[in-house]
């Protein structure tokens, strides 16, 4: 970022113009699993690319030796279902610089919400509904279900979780509670990295009627005396939180950074081959912390 007379120019995330691209000139950062391979969603990919074909375009990089040569960020299942296929080319975002992609974003893994925009725009460009449901093997009620996903989610918590793994009926919860509140449920769910329908539904009714989007709720088994008490604990709990992860938020970047700074290490294969040929404990202990980023 720049500063100039006043004003502030950010850098473009990408180039100005997607490319096709040969596929043989793309270069993958990972090997898919068998089990990947295996997977549902791998097959549902599948299935929607050859209905459909690609809705959102792989990610890549430019090689910092060969500018005609690219590194696949973000879209591996895509580009594997492709070559198998047979295809030799592919549309693709350049991004500007692989820095701005963490780790997360380099696994193959769909979140709901990165789905549910997927529908919205293969419909945005006339796939019937029906087509759809085909294409990824679901009903149509399914189809529908998804397409609404964020009807109810405010932005800024529909931001938050763009790229968690968060159950469909979580979101469903989530539509419970007014947007300020939404959020605070949404940051405590990150904070403890638990989307879960149970943990979202103690959540609820631990929300005060004040802050839910429909009347008074209803929890099966416990009278107003005992859901207010709950309220209390749990408004009292999360302030409790909240001054815990101020007191660690600096230990927590400084893991962040050492683990990172452990896993570009183990990126390079020269070190790799040194630390095998001469400190085989201590590579298995970086690759036990780098395996911490991957968990995360």
């Amino acid at each position: 970022m720049r500063t100039l007379r006043g004003t502030v120019s950010v850098e473009r995330a990408f180039e100005d113009a997607s490319l096709r691209i040969p596929i043989a000139d793309i270069m993958p950062l990972k090997v898919l699993t068998p089990a990947v391979l295996k997977s549902v969603k791998y097959a549902q990919i599948a299935a929607s690319i050859q209905e459909v074909g690609i809705i959102e375009p792989p990610v890549v990089v430019r090689d910092k030796k060969d500018s005609e040569r690219f590194h696949l960020l973000d879209g591996h299942v895509r580009i594997d279902i492709l070559q198998k296929r047979g295809d030799l080319e592919v549309v693709c975002l350049v991004a500007t610089d692989d820095e701005a992609y963490t780790y997360n974003k380099r696994v193959s893994r769909i979140a709901i919400i990165q789905e549910h925009k997927m529908i919205l725009k293969a419909i945005e460009k006339g796939v019937p509904e029906e087509r759809l449901a085909k294409a990824l093997n679901v009903n149509i009620s399914n189809i529908r279900q998804k397409k609404a996903l964020l009807d109810g989610i405010c932005p800024e918590s529909a931001e938050l979780i763009k790229d968690k793994h968060v159950p469909i009926n979580t979101i469903g919860l989530l539509k419970q509670l007014k947007p300020v509140r939404q959020i605070e449920a949404v940051q405590l769910m990150i904070a403890m990295n638990k989307f879960t329908f149970t943990y979202a539904r103690s959540l609820v009714a631990a929300t005060p009627e004040s802050q839910l989007v429909r009347g008074k709720k209803s929890v099966k088994g416990l009278s107003d005396e005992q859901i207010a008490l709950m309220e209390n604990e749990s408004a009292q709990l999360e302030r409790e939180f909240r001054t815990i992860e101020q007191d660690y938020g600096t230990d927590h970047l400084d893991l962040v950074l050492a683990i990172g700074y452990v896993t570009r290490l183990l990126g390079n294969a020269r070190i790799v081959r040194y630390l095998a040929a001469n400190y085989a404990d201590v590579l298995s202990e970086f690759q036990k912390i780098a395996e911490l980023q991957k968990a995360a």
